[in-house]
């Protein structure tokens, strides 16, 4: 099933490792020299003072640390006391040994056992939590083969019997009775000296020597400019680090207490797996194809890769030798488990299943009950009539009342109860809708059993999640077939809906979140979760149905080549940090922790409230399709709201429709100061009122007027003035035909701007939209204003809260309206409530008559303009301009 447009996968080797294989391959290397910590060894914490929070852990599980001091404090007095000793040292560097940091601790408090015993503790922790690098692993096993001799240089406290100690692993066995240049050893630190005292006792010219190293300055700096040739291992990357300063990970080592370590396995490796796998994007791509990839192997990577460690660990404790992981997102959940099933010895085995919402929907359809052929009915999206009718596999001829509706949309509430009276109130039809059910639920069942998810006692689903749709109807299809097989889930999360599954005695399990909680973690998700599906969605159409013969039948797939390859590099870049992950997992022979789910969450929640600009410049430019029988296609970022940034506070952004921007966050993007707000939003670091006006907020509100000429109250949002002294506002409504809208723009006594108007308006009877703009002088003359006076231009001021601006949309639009979109951008001064302020004389008469006129010619000919003059004096009488 698998369509790929990637002619290979990126290595998951870093691209300064493959020049320093072949460095010590050619002959040209005589010397390979080795940094030891985070270069030959790296630890399992995010930071390494993070591991005297869990040294203090250890201590006090001990009964050797008093209650008082906790992990956080137990690792201030750990930095604070090397501070101290490095201060006292005589060496001309402040070198130290873990003796003389010892000494600086209060070790008649941390008892029992003397200072020895306290070394030795802190030395074990380091044994523990520390790995050797595999990759400079398959560097040292190369220069063994090249005959090429190993020195080891490294800035530390640690004493020759200690640091051996640490090394002591089989992976590093051509190490033993390697050279070693110590810091503590020669009193000079790499940066002060200890190179030249290298470079002497070595008696090799320094182009003849490679150092690798993680430090810029003491590892590459420093050594390169005495001719030594250096290959820089850099750990985090500054694109890395801003993406763990989003998640609010510091990676200053003196810097505030990991939220998520663990007191035994620190954070399993996680923060130093995922620089080795984002190191590994190919610079050869291009820029949007190493951001993709990056995204796969630093965001999706870990989530994933955790989520199917823990499908596969449930699925082993349960009994779940097979899961079935519905398509699209089936095929690389389905690889994912697997491979992770395989590298912990599970025996469960993961499989892509053809299931969609739309499938299930109709075969677990009630096509006797009103209500639930009319909540069928409202799941879709931009659905014509005809379109409805087709894929219920009805002929426009077989429902007669609905002949002259095909091509309306199923946007109003009206038509939805009209069509579903239509398709329910006579027998006939009632009963063909039964049978176009029960087929549909024999191919469903007829495409199961020929997969085999029916052989067992139990269909185990692994997806996405988010509402349990897919197996809440697909239980009551087998429940209504008398099939007895039961069903249950492993999702990546679940929101509230979840609950009806958690009634009918269903497993619906969530690994971030489940039913809905926690709230920040589900919403985030369950708000924009497109680019997840997107990235993790087979290149294929969605399952809209199954042939007699159970095989799929997939709708149009809409893509871009540029898509197509960024989603390659994303999918490549997951399955690179599942592959590096892995690695180690085995390497430890399965004594490798598991990754910290609230950790995850943070990751993929701080991605999606904060995606960094290099992120939104690739997935804005990214289609989605909607997968419920209709055939629209919307970018994830909609280019109509690219003009109205500028004027949007991080508040609209909270208040936009998922129908408006699938992904909110990246229009920040297009703005670095709103991009700015979001980010300290999302970090906490300011309160959200700090956006908010203060006092009464006003409301910009909408209102229409409809062809029995009754007024009604649709749609309002706040307004909110943002750091440009720009506001935004995006209004909607549905009705059964509506004619005019008004405005109350300010939503109090103010003097606006009004820069410009967008309707996007559907026509009765029309399912494509119409697109009306009001944005300069002549466009706004011709309108009504109700309480406030045009002031020339597009400056309009507004005398009450109630004031408001009509905009005739049928006139414009050539039919009455059964739903639009408002939007408006402006700029507005208020006004003291009292009236008693001067006021800004109106337009001349001339000039709004001249509009009127104008706009009435313009839409309806020569007879508006008589009709218009009627109006117009109706009007004068109502006091309205």
């Amino acid at each position: 099933m698998r369509n790929r447009t990637a002619a290979t996968e990126p290595t998951t080797r870093a691209p300064e490792l493959e020049q320093l294989h072949r460095l010590v391959s050619d002959g040209s290397c005589a010397v390979l020299s080795l940094d030891v910590f985070d270069t030959v060894l790296w630890r399992r914490v995010p930071r390494p003072t993070d591991a005297f929070a869990m040294l203090g852990a250890r201590l006090w599980a001990e009964g050797r640390c008093p209650g008082w001091v906790t992990d956080a404090t137990f690792r201030l007095m750990r930095i604070d006391a090397e501070k101290r000793a490095r201060e006292r040292s005589l060496s001309a560097c402040g070198e130290i040994s873990l003796f003389d940091i010892w000494r600086e601790m209060p070790t008649d408090v941390l008892g029992p056992g003397d200072l020895d015993d306290l070394v030795r503790a802190e030395v074990e922790l380091e044994r523990e939590i520390t790995v050797p690098d595999l990759e400079i692993a398959e560097v040292i096993a190369t220069a063994e083969r090249n005959a090429v001799p190993i020195v080891l240089v490294s800035d530390t406290y640690f004493t020759a019997d200690q640091l051996a100690h640490l090394l002591d692993r089989p992976a590093l066995a051509p190490l033993l009775g390697a050279k070693t240049f110590r810091s503590h050893q020669h009193g000079l630190d790499k940066a002060s000296g200890l190179w030249e005292i290298v470079l002497q006792e070595l008696g090799t010219r320094p182009e003849q020597i490679v150092h690798v190293g993680d430090n810029a300055v003491a590892d590459d700096e420093v050594p390169a400019k005495l001719g030594i040739r250096t290959v820089h291992h850099e750990r985090i990357d500054d694109d890395f680090a801003e993406v763990l300063d989003r998640e609010r990970e510091s990676t200053d080592s003196f810097g505030p207490p990991d939220r998520h370590l663990h007191p035994e396995h620190g954070d399993a490796g996680l923060t130093t797996l995922r620089a080795k796998a984002v190191r590994a994007a190919s610079d050869e791509s291009g820029e949007a194809v190493e951001v993709a990839w990056r995204f796969g192997a630093g965001v999706l990577g870990p989530v994933l890769t955790g989520f199917a460690d823990w499908v596969a660990e449930r699925a082993h404790e349960l009994g779940q030798r097979v899961v079935w992981c519905p398509m699209r997102e089936g095929e690389l959940l389905a690889e994912l488990v697997n491979e992770a099933a395989a590298a912990r010895g599970r025996d469960v085995t993961a499989k892509p299943i053809w299931l969609s919402r739309q499938v299930t929907s109709l075969a677990a359809l009630d096509s006797y009950d009103p209500d639930a052929v009319g909540e069928f009915i409202g799941r879709s999206y931009r659905l014509t009539v005809a379109q409805l009718l087709a894929s219920l596999h009805l002929r426009p001829g077989d429902v007669p009342a609905l002949a002259d509706k095909l091509d309306m949309l199923l946007d109003q509430p009206e038509l939805r109860e009209r069509v579903t009276v239509a398709l329910t109130e006579a027998p006939h039809l009632r009963n063909r809708l039964a049978a176009t059910v029960t087929a549909a639920c024999d191919r469903l069942l007829r495409s199961l059993r020929a997969a085999g998810a029916l052989d067992g006692e139990e269909i185990v689903l692994v997806d996405l999640g988010w509402g349990g749709t897919i197996q809440y109807q697909l239980s009551r299809v087998l429940r209504r077939n008398g099939i007895d097989v039961r069903t249950s889930g492993h999702y990546l999360a679940t929101d509230h809906r979840s609950s009806r599954l958690s009634l009918a005695g269903q497993p619906a399990e969530g690994y971030l979140g489940q039913s809905g909680w926690p709230h920040d973690v589900v919403y985030a998700l369950v708000r924009s979760p497109e680019v997840v599906e997107q990235c993790v969605s087979a290149r294929l159409g969605s399952l809209v149905d199954f042939t007699e013969s159970g095989e799929p039948v997939l709708g149009p797939f809409h893509s871009t080549p540029t898509q197509d390859l960024e989603w390659c590099a994303v999918q490549d870049g997951v399955r690179g940090f599942q592959r590096t992950w892995n690695r180690y997992a085995r390497a430890a022979g399965g004594d490798w922790p598991t990754l910290n789910r609230e950790r995850l969450a943070v990751i993929i929640t701080a991605a999606l409230k904060a995606p960094s600009a290099a992120e939104a410049s690739v997935f804005g430019n990214w289609w989605h399709d909607d997968n419920f029988g209709s055939s629209v296609v919307t970018g994830i970022v909609p280019r109509d709201l690219l003009p109205a940034v500028p004027y949007m506070s991080p508040g609209d952004l909270e208040d936009l429709h998922m129908r408006d921007a699938f992904w909110p966050a990246l229009l920040t993007a297009a703005d670095p100061q709103l991009g700015a707000a979001v980010s300290a939003l999302h970090s906490g670091a300011v309160d959200p009122a700090v956006f908010e006006r203060s006092g009464e907020c006003p409301s910009t509100r909408l209102r229409f007027r409809t062809e029995d000429d009754e007024w009604h109250d649709a749609s309002r949002r706040r307004v909110r003035i943002n750091h440009n002294g720009l506001s935004f506002a995006r209004l909607t409504f549905e009705s059964r035909g509506a004619l005019d809208v008004s405005l109350a723009i300010p939503g109090q006594p103010a003097i606006v701007r009004i820069d410009w108007i967008e309707a996007t308006a559907y026509v009765r009877g029309d399912p494509e939209p119409r697109t009306l703009r009001w944005e300069r002088a002549e466009d706004f003359a011709g309108l009504v204003f109700a309480d406030c006076d045009w002031l020339g231009g597009t400056m309009v001021e507004f005398h009450e809260p109630h004031g408001a601006v009509w905009l005739p949309l049928a006139q414009r639009a050539g039919g009455p309206i059964t739903s639009a979109q408002i939007t408006i951008a402006f700029a507005s001064l208020p006004q003291s409530r009292s009236g008693l302020a001067h006021r800004v004389p109106p337009a001349p008469e001339l000039a709004r008559l001249t509009g009127r006129i104008r706009e009435e010619l313009r839409t309806r000919g020569v007879r508006g303009i008589a009709a218009g003059g009627a109006r117009l004096a109706l009007r004068k009488m109502g006091g309205i301009r």
